[in-house]
């Protein structure tokens, strides 16, 4: 009985396209997501960067900059400096225009996937400091992709509010 519902379930699931990079460990979703991202990013129109579901809670343009400076910055923990044009930590607030936001978006994406294309098998156990506690180079990595999902998630669901259906989700596709 379960060999027979493994095979309906394996079976449906090759029935269906799955998107390119998943389960093809850290690269290939890591490219899943950034591709995602800048797909939501450049389908969202340019005055819809500035909403937000509530006071006090990020706007559009607010968590894509999150999501940048966060990759920057947990990236900057295992090796890769800090942009020179990261000026302030307010980039956040004042950094809103959909063109610069996206430009941010993108450096940071290839960023991370640079740099992880660069780390060598070993290194990914170097012990590195965060925020006064220990960590290794593997699970900053992990932590850099969880944080980009999670806000993928929040980023969804402020386009799907605002009427903005993701690319990868219309009908036929």
């Amino acid at each position: 009985m379960k060999t027979s519902l493994l095979a309906i379930v394996l079976g449906t699931a090759t029935l269906h396209a799955q998107p390119e990079g998943i389960w093809q460990g850290y690269d290939g979703e890591w490219g899943h997501v950034s591709r995602q991202l800048m797909a939501l990013a450049q389908a969202t129109p340019a005055e819809k960067f500035a909403w937000r579901p509530a006071p006090g809670v990020r706007s559009m343009s607010e968590v894509y900059m999150h999501i940048a400076l966060a990759n920057f910055y947990l990236l900057s923990v295992t090796g890769p400096k800090m942009p020179a044009d990261i000026k302030s930590s307010d980039m956040e607030k004042t950094v809103t225009a959909k063109a610069d936001v996206v430009d941010w978006l993108k450096r940071s994406l290839d960023a991370v996937k640079t740099a992880h294309a660069s780390v060598k098998p070993d290194d990914l156990q170097r012990k590195v400091k965060i925020a006064d506690r220990d960590a290794n180079v593997d699970g900053m990595y992990l932590r850099i992709i969880i944080h980009a999902n999670e806000h993928m998630g929040q980023l969804i669901a402020y386009a799907r509010m605002n009427g903005i259906v993701p690319p990868w989700s219309k009908a036929g596709e």
